[in-house]
């Protein structure tokens, strides 16, 4: 019987996940942090695009100081840059095992959901040009029914995601044997 590659199986542990018995969870890659920093600025922009112009119509008025707008909006911009994609990568993480793959995920509402290999249809191995400028890939396991039809598990090594995904397959295709 096959195993899983070791790369794919190899658990750093997740520091503030809730170890419920069913073993360590892997964290996501490092570079899945810095992906989702950007994008929380390319979000953020925007906004202090607008608190810039609804500054400089008001002032023209002269009605307020300069910076009463746009400075609270690119601080709370700076602290939502440097917090929430560091939450969100911490609050992430998979196990793969023999025949199964666990996906959570969750700040606020947290995700914990197992997919059974003999449930998948197919995968997939998406990434945009962010993802492609960081090394990273969101691997997205489609299976049967309507709930939870699909489960994506981004901020893969590209390398890592590919490799898993032919782990997969090759456990899909022995039971079908």
């Amino acid at each position: 019987m096959e195993t899983a590659p070791a790369s794919a199986l190899s658990a750093q542990p997740l520091a503030d996940a809730d170890d419920d018995g069913e073993g360590t969870l892997t964290k996501l890659h490092p570079n899945y942090a810095h992906a989702l920093r950007v994008r929380t600025t390319l979000m953020a922009v925007p906004f202090l695009i607008g608190a810039l112009v609804l500054e400089l119509v008001v002032r023209d008025e002269g009605v307020i100081a300069q910076g009463i707008i746009a400075g609270p909006v690119l601080l709370i911009a700076i602290l939502l840059i440097l917090r929430i994609p560091a939450r969100r990568y911490g609050a992430r993480g998979y196990q793969m095992s023999a025949d199964r793959l666990r996906v959570v995920r969750g700040i606020l509402f947290r995700s914990d959901t197992v997919v059974p290999f003999g449930r998948v249809q197919h995968i997939d191995v998406d990434q945009g040009p962010l993802e492609r400028f960081f090394g990273i890939a969101t691997l997205t396991l489609h299976t049967a029914g309507n709930h939870n039809a699909s489960v994506a598990l981004p901020g893969l090594g590209e390398d890592l995601a590919r490799e898993m995904r032919e782990t997969i397959r090759a456990h899909i295709r022995r039971e079908t044997l």
